[in-house]
């Protein structure tokens, strides 16, 4: 449509009658979505200054540990003992210790086993729908196993006598997942602490139990040879965490919050089976007394490798797994400035390795090495080392040089978890009847992806240290940030999913969700809201909002200052305002303070052309105008039937009107465009007949937010010459409403506008793109033709299926195969 502009005050305005009075809400009152986030952050203090650093009365914990373990085998149980130096940085004098003891998670009488919700989302697939639904309720196999698994052996951990170096027995209360240790007399500030814990527990076996550690055993049969792996995480007493911002960190472990350690040094010394193969955090200090001479030769060349070098062939593996076991062996391992420890095990470990250089860097050269049984196959040899040097090429340029001098990928039954210098890694190769092991697309994709997301875990947060059991988002957000990165930098032809923005609007439209600054435990769709949610808005910050080179320098601020310290939300939020120089308030309130989502409507285009004044001119467009309306309808449908108008049967009737119509000028309207352009003053007048000149066509945008997220909005506009014009209008054009605004571009005269589209390339995660286009686009889509079939137990042909002859067990796995 069409409409006229008029000078008013020496502003180009609309009349309010050319709009639609208002566009339908899906949100209530007015809300500030600017109101700046400082209100509800904590207040700034000498720990933490208002600019997102480290204060300079910043202080953390520390915690050392000396640890002897053994593994027995064949009783799937640890055996072990640590002697904890804690060391009170803090202020505050302490009458107390925590400790976390998370294998306790698997006691019967555990605070997650007694609140599983059958049917909700705390179990491991209980259930799928109601027994008050119609249908029977259904438990998976998988639940019932789990079941099972916990009802046929005890778990969690055995705590032996707690003593002082003098010997002194030290009082401790076991609560849930944590511990209470009682000093013989209260912490000042300054001073450290030294206690010895003894303790045994069984080891979980992951495939029934669950959880991020445990055992597998492979089936003794003629295509697997038996054999067991090990993977031990949360195996011993670990230091809660004591911080600034809350005391004490002993939240109960639910399973879901991860945890918050104190970095400190380990000295660890494991005995195993006498052909296992360790894989631990920290450094080898015994390869004499671990690893035959060719091994040691193999593991010196790899540091300057181009390629992965075997440590442990595959032939070796073989004989390895063969073998009839005698004796033990002690792998002693340190690790310097680490928050935990953990460590896998097997004969069937084949084991490669490759340097990584670091020019100049604090560690030179970092080992990257591979643990995998021959059923990780070629998809192991081929992407897994490799993927990890990938990961720190990557994460590097976003944060620092890895710090650590070796870092690890070990195959093994968790689909994937983190710690210092080693990661769990779950993709297999698939054995086939002709002996070949294959891989499908989706295992290629699960096992580089997953290397990189858990190697990247190593630099947040197991060294820019967050809170994972308060803030899930703060480490997997932005770990899955960079992992989305880092995947596209290595394939981006590959499948990959869940992290940019157009991923996950299905998921910010849904009802079942929570903002993301929710607790860890109480998180709906967890993935989505902790790991896709926060990677998809730092995306649209980078891409969209701030700019990449200034979002990369803002990350890199924040990854420095929190190197190998504690930093919460408020200090990221801070940090990246800080860094990039962007206000940002607007952005943390409505992505992780809330479940809105975005979804901008763009309404309606005016087009607008500016009156001159000059009647002569101006009554002239406006009987063009005029003529470009159709004809009334009954007007129409006479001239269809022939039937004349009286004032044509009757022409004596006509007047002065009948020659001149409502756009007649006269000379009355002429002498006050001449007064008007009197009454100006000189640039009044200057700027006034230029607009005029220029004749410039305007045309008026009016957009709606539905879905409650104020966003930049971002315009593709196509022009009538052929030309594409975009424009990026930041998301400050909502300050003052943010339920509709409208937006005046002019265009040069002969240049018109043909349609323009919100967010052409899904960048900001709108939710309905339909309603970007103007004018509407017709809706691509498809549908599929489909034959109906008849279900339920009176539609059984029982006569005929009676005749059925029963099959030999061999024989029905055949042709389920």
């Amino acid at each position: 449509m069409t409409r006229t502009i008029s000078v008013f005050l020496l502003l180009f305005s609309i009349a309010p009658t050319v709009f639609p009075q208002g566009i339908q809400q899906t949100k209530g009152n007015f809300e500030d979505k600017f109101r700046q986030l400082d209100e509800i952050l904590p207040t700034p203090n000498t720990y933490r200054n208002a600019s997102g650093q480290p204060g300079h009365e910043y202080w953390q914990q520390r915690a050392d540990y000396v640890i002897t373990a053994e593994l027995d085998e064949n009783a799937r149980r640890i055996t072990a003992s640590a002697t904890i130096t804690y060391t009170n940085h803090s202020p505050d004098t302490l009458e107390f210790l925590w400790v976390h003891l998370d294998q306790n998670i698997f006691r019967k009488d555990s605070i997650k086993e007694r609140t599983i919700d059958f049917g909700g989302t705390s179990g491991r697939g209980s259930s799928t729908s109601a027994p008050d639904a119609g249908d029977p309720a259904q438990i998976s196999l998988y639940e019932l196993r789990r079941q099972q698994g916990m009802e046929d052996r005890e778990y969690g951990f055995e705590i032996g006598k707690i003593t002082a170096p003098n010997g002194e027995v030290l009082n401790h209360t076991v609560v849930g997942t944590l511990m209470r240790i009682d000093p013989e007399k209260p912490l000042k500030p300054g001073n450290s602490m030294t206690f010895t814990i003894p303790w045994e527990h069984n080891i979980i076996e992951q495939d029934a139990v669950g959880g991020r550690s445990g055992y597998e055993h492979f089936p003794e049969d003629e295509r697997e040879n038996g054999n067991d792996i090990f993977l031990l995480a949360q195996w011993f007493p670990r230091m809660a965490a004591y911080s600034d911002y809350e005391g004490w960190h002993n939240k109960e472990f639910l399973g879901r919050g991860e945890f918050t350690l104190e970095f400190g040094d380990y000295d660890v010394t494991l005995t195993v089976p006498g052909d296992h193969i360790v894989s631990s955090t920290g450094v080898l200090q015994n390869p004499d007394e671990v690893l035959t001479e060719p091994q040691r030769t193999r593991l010196e060349e790899a540091k300057t490798a181009e390629r992965p070098v075997f440590i442990v062939t595959p032939d070796e593996a073989l004989a390895n797994e063969s073998s009839n076991p005698e004796g033990k062996k002690t792998w002693h391992f340190t690790a310097e400035n680490v928050r935990d420890f953990a460590w896998a095990s097997s004969r069937k470990f084949i084991w490669d390795a490759q340097g990584y250089a670091q020019p100049d860097a604090e560690v030179s050269t970092v080992m990257a090495m591979s643990f995998w049984p021959k059923e990780g196959g070629e998809l192991w040899r081929k992407y897994s080392t490799p993927a990890i040097i990938h990961t720190m090429e990557v994460y590097g340029r976003f944060s620092f040089d890895f710090p650590y001098p070796v870092i690890q990928s070990v195959n093994g039954p968790v689909g994937g978890m983190e710690y210092p210098m080693i990661t769990f890694n779950g993709p297999r190769t698939e054995l086939q009847d002709d002996g070949d092991r294959t891989y499908s697309m989706s295992e290629k994709v699960f096992l580089v992806g997953v290397v990189i997301h858990e190697v990247g875990h190593n630099y947040f947060p197991m060294v820019v240290n967050s809170d994972e059991r308060q803030w899930t988002w703060i480490d997997e957000g932005i770990n899955s940030f960079l992992d989305s990165v880092a995947c596209y930098e290595w394939d981006p032809d590959m499948p990959w999913t869940r992290s940019l923005p157009r991923d996950l609007v299905p998921y910010m439209i849904s009802s079942n969700q929570v903002p993301i600054m929710t607790q860890s435990d109480s998180i709906l769709q967890f993935g989505p809201n902790a790991y896709g949610k926060p990677s998809a808005a730092l995306h649209i910050l980078r891409d969209t909002i701030i700019g990449r080179e200034r979002f990369d320098h803002a990350l890199k601020t924040f990854s420095r200052r929190w190197k190998f310290k504690r930093p919460t939300p408020a200090d990221f939020f801070r940090t990246m305002e800080e860094a990039s120089g962007v206000d940002l308030d607007w952005f943390w309130r409505g992505w992780f303070y809330t479940t809105d989502h975005v979804d901008i409507s763009l309404d309606a285009i005016y087009r607008l052309r500016l009156d001159t004044k000059d009647p002569d001119i101006d009554f002239t467009r406006r009987r063009e105008e005029e003529k470009d309306k159709p004809t009334k309808v009954g007007v129409r449908l006479n001239e269809d039937a022939g039937r004349k108008p009286w004032i044509d049967r009757h022409p004596e009737s006509k007047d002065f009107y009948d020659e001149n119509d409502i756009f007649t000028v006269t000379n009355k309207e002429r002498n006050e465009y001449r007064k008007f352009l009197e009454d100006l003053e000189d640039w009044e007048r200057a700027a006034f007949e230029r607009a005029v000149q220029e004749d410039k066509n305007y045309y008026v945008l009016e957009f709606s937010n539905i879905g409650g997220l104020v966003m930049p909005i971002i315009l593709e506009m196509q022009l009538a010459d052929g030309e594409t014009k975009k424009l990026h209008i930041p998301a400050e054009i909502w300050r003052r409403n943010p339920k509709k605004v409208r937006k005046l571009i002019a265009l040069e005269k002969g240049t018109g506008l043909t349609s323009v589209v919100i967010d052409p390339n899904w960048e900001t995660a709108d939710a309905n793109i339909e309603n970007n286009y103007y004018p509407r686009r017709i809706i691509p889509s498809r549908i599929e033709a489909y034959k109906s079939k008849r279900t339920g137990l009176s539609n059984r042909d029982i006569m005929q299926d009676s005749k059925t002859e029963l099959k030999e067990k061999k024989e029905a796995k055949t042709d389920e195969k």
